[in-house]
């Protein structure tokens, strides 16, 4: 099974607060990620006043294009962003929306190009990212099959890296729209790797997808439930992101080693032997007493005459005296066994 590159999305959750962008980096490492993710909006680029608001949350912005405005970084604060996340040991990535901010990437530096699906039309910044030669993170939350045809034949014609990742544009997502039935079908169709964006604000989905097996799975990360921001009720607390990377990581080494369960009993034997029952004496038994039911009892640990020949003892005769819950053996035992007796 692959081991699934989990990248955390902190998207705008710094709020356009780059000292809280790089306070997410620290976070998001230490929960054991893979790659920290953000968005670069240029507004002037991508927006314009007539633009509408997804949800109106914001106590300070007039417009939608405002709020773009707000979230930009400068070129060299972008760049120690970058810095910050390889000290870390994170791969960088952040989903450019206009050629201006893949430009901008493109000269600090990115692991791959994660492309949102509201770009699939922008032809410009679909033509630039196909020529980087770059691995490709491939979202289709928002694009009908037809449409992800058209943009992985043109980066697959590229010889491009390609995953696909399976999304539904809702925040936050419901259960019943996750979709996870679409990640083998996505592997399937076109012949590549595949895996989860997740907007459900659990950890249940990415738990449920490394099940059947993904290359990459995407998460949208925040401080608190009480911070402000429209992703929040779409994203998960930092506490969450570590247990989701330790399941990930669990359901992963689980799924690789499939067990056979005779040869997993053999391991366990000593263990078996702990919690299994013997057969062992009921009350104390003087030498001669040939054995009944009653003078018989199963009681552990499995490591004298195994339980399941309880019926063969009756009516044998004892040895020598022998102290209540005393485990017998064959020894103690005057005769053949009735399984000896077969031989």
């Amino acid at each position: 099974m692959p081991r699934a590159l989990i990248i955390a999305e902190v998207a705008q959750a710094h709020d356009g607060s780059l000292g809280t962008a790089h306070a997410y980096i620290d976070a998001v490492a230490r929960a054991g990620v893979d790659a920290v993710k953000f968005q670069t909006h240029i507004a002037a680029a991508e927006s314009t006043l007539d633009e509408p608001w997804r949800v109106k949350f914001s106590f300070q912005d007039a417009s939608r294009y405002d709020y773009w405005k707000r979230m930009e970084f400068s070129e060299e604060q972008w760049a120690g962003l970058k810095r910050h996340a390889s000290e870390r040991g994170l791969k960088f990535l952040s989903s450019p929306f206009s050629v201006e901010a893949f430009e901008l990437l493109s000269r600090v530096g990115v692991a791959a190009w994660k492309v949102a699906s509201g770009e699939f039309n922008n032809t410009p910044l679909i033509d630039r990212i196909t020529k980087s030669g770059l691995p490709i993170l491939l979202s289709t939350g928002m694009s009908r099959l037809e449409e992800i045809d058209g943009v992985v034949e043109r980066f697959q014609a590229a010889k491009a890296e390609l995953t696909v990742l399976q999304c539904t544009t809702a925040y936050p997502c419901p259960p019943e729209k996750i979709g996870l039935n679409m990640i083998p079908v996505l592997r399937e169709r076109y012949h590549c790797s595949a895996g989860l964006s997740d907007h459900s604000g659990k950890i249940y989905a990415g738990l449920a997808a490394a099940a059947i097996g993904i290359e990459a799975l995407e998460v949208h990360v925040t401080f608190s439930r009480d911070c402000f921001g429209p992703d929040v009720p779409s994203s998960i607390t930092i506490a969450e992101l570590a247990q989701l990377v330790e399941g990930v990581r669990f359901v992963e080494r689980m799924v690789s080693f499939p067990v056979q369960k005779d040869e997993i009993t053999v391991e366990l034997q000593s263990i078996r032997q702990t919690f299994t029952k013997s057969i062992a004496a009921a009350r104390p038994l003087t030498a001669g007493t040939v054995l009944t039911l009653e003078d018989l009892a199963l009681k552990k640990p499995g490591s004298g005459l195994p339980a399941e020949r309880l019926g063969e003892l009756v009516g044998r005769t004892l040895l020598r005296s022998v102290a209540a819950n005393v485990l017998l053996a064959e020894e103690d035992l005057a005769g053949s066994s009735v399984a000896n007796m077969a031989r």
